[in-house]
């Protein structure tokens, strides 16, 4: 896979993106990645980026000129140009498996008071944000698309289940989870994870994915599911 990133601050990519399962899915060859600098795409001696707004108003935006210059010059026939920005669809993990299966993806990250509208209109094939909050720009909502995808490329995590399992992965949080000791500081490990019998296992941690998720986000459940739990199931001293 291959993703090409727009940013005004490439220095802060350098990190995050150099470590861990990005740093590993990039050296096996799995995730091609590029941060360009937007201002590269600037023709004065300032590198001007952006200005006033027409009609008025706080702040300054990001001008049309680099970015249509930038995207026409990486775009490919393949490339889905993806405008990180507050006004776009929520990034959940659907829309994660959906990038992931994307050949290239072209990030835009957003500064200052945001874009020109034309970027949206003629430019950007999608529009996703992290969250209901203000960020300072886009380059930290970029790395969690970058780093929520990768870890879905076939070969980036060392155990092929480790992606389907997580949670969001089937629309439910993860199940509880437990290491040794078996027993620490009065708190035990449901014996049910001692038995040795995978079939209760898997009943009891699928359960338990759907109890949590119904105390704790319900709405990621449908309407039918986010009822109560039912006095039989069974039950996790660590909820």
């Amino acid at each position: 896979m291959k993703i090409d990133v727009l940013t005004l601050f490439p220095a802060m990519f350098a990190g995050p993106l150099d470590e861990s399962i990005v740093r590993r899915a990039r050296d096996q060859g799995l995730l091609e990645l590029r941060v360009h600098n937007l201002r590269d795409w600037t023709h004065d001696r300032h590198k001007t980026v952006d200005d006033r707004p027409f009609g008025g108003g706080p702040g300054m935006l990001l001008k049309p000129e680099p970015i249509f210059e930038a995207v026409e010059s990486l775009r490919g026939a393949e490339t889905h140009v993806v405008l990180l920005g507050p006004a776009g669809r929520v990034f959940r993990q659907a829309v994660a498996r959906e990038f992931a299966r994307r050949p290239h993806l072209l990030l835009i990250c957003g500064s200052y008071e945001g874009v020109d509208e034309r970027v949206r209109e003629r430019l950007a094939d999608d529009e996703v944000s992290i969250g209901d909050y203000v960020l300072t720009n886009g380059a930290l909502p970029a790395m969690v698309v970058i780093d929520a995808l990768t870890r879905l490329l076939p070969g980036a995590l060392g155990d092929g289940q480790s992606a389907s399992e997580e949670s969001f992965s089937q629309d439910c949080l993860e199940y509880p989870q437990y290491t040794r000791p078996v027993e620490f500081r009065g708190l035990r490990v449901p014996d049910v994870l001692l038995s040795g019998h995978h079939a209760e296992i898997a009943r009891w941690r699928a359960s338990q994915a759907r109890r949590r998720t119904r105390e704790r986000r319900p709405d990621l459940l449908a309407p039918e599911e986010s009822t109560p739990p039912q006095p039989n199931e069974p039950t996790d001293p660590s909820l």
